[in-house]
């Protein structure tokens, strides 16, 4: 977009948007739309959580934030978030209220709003990330973005998929869970809603700007480059052959198990689940155990569920390869010491 020029300083920001209708706020606008979006390759990331995450990935890279906008009560309430925007070069720019409404959907604005470059990466990008893990197994082409992502504190081999999910909510919810739970990467295939919808985006808490994301591509192809790089397929489906508490008891004392391995996870759409076709392509389909009364768990609940089961485990070897690299009874890596 192209800048205005500066008027007289109000609240320390020297830009300052007065007026509803400017053609500034209908470019803005048009984001919330996926047509927009798609135009652009610009989504919004609106509220204190999301801005503050954007801003400490624009801090790293330089790329993610091209617009901050602020109002004067946002300017007082969160004066962290604008520091730090300063201190990665983003100018804060100013907004009316009737300004920060005119730019976005929210019902009820926080007054917050970074104007974000969209975060989607191939698919061969995301799924490379998982090679991290596998010593002089990564091809130079991977971004450098992408392996800092890869190997961030906790991060595992494990990769969310989310198949056919149209759920806004539900979707950044699985998102955040893989975020929490050390995944290296989510996809969201073909059909699935858009990642940069700003429901999502606000479901995601930030975890969206945390590790890379793919969207769009064909299930199909996703299994087969996970296959190729040679990750553990598992589908979750309430009428699974296996219990994940059964995969659990057997990660304890088994390094060759299932969830030792390299893992990726494909979860359904929230109205009908995993079809058939879909389950095939799975080494195996689990069910979560419900010991309780509920007819089952949402789709964001069992996600979540599955991968800190799969986190648990792969921990688990993390911790084992330590000791076996630098002794049993000496100093982990991490820092970390036997008792």
């Amino acid at each position: 977009m192209t800048p205005i020029p500066a008027d007289p300083t109000r609240d320390g920001v020297e830009v300052w948007l007065d007026n509803p209708r400017a053609d500034r706020v209908k470019r803005v606008h048009r984001l919330a739309r996926r047509v927009g979006r798609d135009r652009g390759g610009r989504f919004l990331a609106e509220g204190p959580q999301a801005v503050r995450e954007a801003v400490a990935a624009h801090a790293q890279t330089g790329d993610v934030v091209d617009e901050l906008y602020a109002t004067s009560a946002a300017l007082e309430r969160w004066p962290d978030v604008v520091a730090a925007a300063r201190e990665a070069a983003i100018v804060p720019l100013g907004a009316s209220e009737p300004v920060m409404a005119a730019l976005t959907d929210t019902v009820s604005p926080q007054g917050l709003l970074a104007v974000c470059r969209t975060v989607d990466h191939p698919l061969d990008v995301v799924l490379d990330a998982v090679l991290d893990f596998v010593p002089d197994a990564v091809p130079d082409a991977v971004p450098d973005a992408v392996l800092e992502a890869a190997d961030a504190p906790g991060a595992l081999p494990l990769v969310a998929v989310l198949v056919h999910g149209r759920d806004p909510g539900n979707a950044g919810t699985v998102l955040r869970a893989a975020d929490a739970a050390g995944a290296c990467g989510v996809v969201f295939t073909e059909a699935s809603v858009d990642v940069h919808n700003p429901k999502v985006v606000r479901s995601t808490a930030g975890s969206l700007f945390h590790l890379p994301v793919c969207q769009g591509p064909a299930l199909a192809d996703v299994v087969a480059g996970l296959r190729a790089r040679g990750v553990v397929v598992l589908a979750a489906d309430g009428a699974g052959d296996h219990d994940l508490d059964d995969l659990l008891d057997d990660a304890e004392h088994d390094p060759e198990a299932l969830l030792r391995r390299p893992t990726a996870w494909l979860f359904g759409n929230e109205a009908w689940g995993l079809d058939e076709q879909t389950r095939a392509l799975a080494d195996a389909v689990v069910r979560v155990p419900l010991r309780g009364r509920a007819e089952s768990l949402n789709l964001a609940m069992a996600a979540t569920v599955c991968l800190y089961a799969s986190s648990r485990a792969l921990s688990r070897s993390r911790r084992t390869t330590s000791r076996a690299a630098d002794g049993v009874g000496g100093r982990r890596t991490g820092g970390e010491t036997d008792s």
